[in-house]
């Protein structure tokens, strides 16, 4: 071939493979995006990992130093492990080993057919998954439906937990002021009242984009209503669960939450004697996330104590 004709096919082969991952994000965007995540959550140090829990395949990742005190850290509703992205590697720099597990029914867990997705199951995974990992006691926190979790966890079983953190969390005997539907988004127009609910100023979605929620939405709805339905009873609120707590316990609250509003929050301090509240200004329901530049030293000063 001559060196023209060779030059040519070269950047012939490089065109369609760059018209190909074009396409292909266009079609998934989603997908690529949470690569870019799932590199980050690396470039921090974080390990992807399986582990066989309850007969179900269960994700994780693990990063931190393999002697230091372990931290749990549990995902809300429709959320992932990745969402401890930001705030996990203040607790590595701290010197804390970090565990991030997806649910049974999100991120890359199983999704059972023959699972209720509800909170008292979703902690005995949790439960089940501390005894694969061989964790004793733990530090633990969860976030909203994640929080939840974990304080039937450790009401459950107190003598696991060190110290506890719930960030925005359910769990009181309250109805929601909201339309949880929306956590099904079907349409731009709930994906954008959705947004709005969790976090201020939310960021504009291209179009192609939100076409690819709405289909993962879709297709995931039915581990969604599958945990609502069994939260929205409120035969699991935490009410009288909170004051027999003994573990320091630390409080973690966007001001700004339209999900759970911070007066929920301030209630938990109430109901816990010995717990720390620490009120994010300017955060919303997402205060771990979005603001863990503040949250996450506040975080580190408690396990610290």
């Amino acid at each position: 071939m001559k060196p023209v004709r060779k030059y040519l096919w070269i950047l012939a082969v490089i065109a369609a493979l760059v018209i190909a991952v074009g396409v292909s994000f266009y079609e998934r965007p989603v997908s690529y995006l949470e690569g870019l995540v799932h590199f980050q959550m690396s470039a921090a140090g974080a390990h992807s990992r399986n582990i066989t829990v309850g007969g179900h395949h269960m994700h994780y990742y693990e990063m931190g130093p393999s002697d230091g005190p372990p931290v749990v850290l549990v995902h809300g509703l429709g959320g992932q492990a990745e969402d401890w992205r930001n705030l996990s590697p203040f607790l590595r720099a701290a010197g804390y080993h970090i565990y991030m597990p997806d649910l049974l029914g999100y991120g890359r867990s199983e999704k059972p057919a023959d699972f209720s997705y509800s909170v008292p199951d979703e902690a005995n995974a949790v439960v089940a998954f501390l005894d694969a990992m061989g964790l004793k006691q733990v530090d633990l926190g969860g976030l909203s439906m994640g929080g939840w979790i974990v304080q039937k966890l450790a009401a459950d079983h107190p003598d696991r937990i060190r110290k506890l953190m719930l960030f925005d969390s359910a769990g009181l005997s309250v109805k929601p002021a909201w339309n949880t539907e929306l956590f099904m988004p079907a349409s731009a127009i709930e994906l954008d009242q959705l947004d709005a609910l969790l976090m201020p100023n939310p960021p504009q979605i291209p179009p192609f984009v939100i076409r690819d929620i709405l289909r993962i939405s879709h297709n995931d709805a039915w581990v969604m209503r599958r945990a609502l339905a069994s939260m929205l009873t409120g035969r699991d609120a935490t009410d009288s669960m909170l004051p027999q707590f003994k573990m320091p316990v630390l409080i973690v609250w966007g001001q700004l939450d339209h999900i759970m509003p911070l007066e929920q929050g301030e209630k938990m301090h109430q109901l816990v004697p010995q717990s720390q509240i620490y009120v994010a200004s300017g955060c919303g329901h997402l205060a771990p996330i979005q603001c863990a530049d503040r949250v996450g030293p506040a975080v580190r000063d408690f396990l610290k104590q």
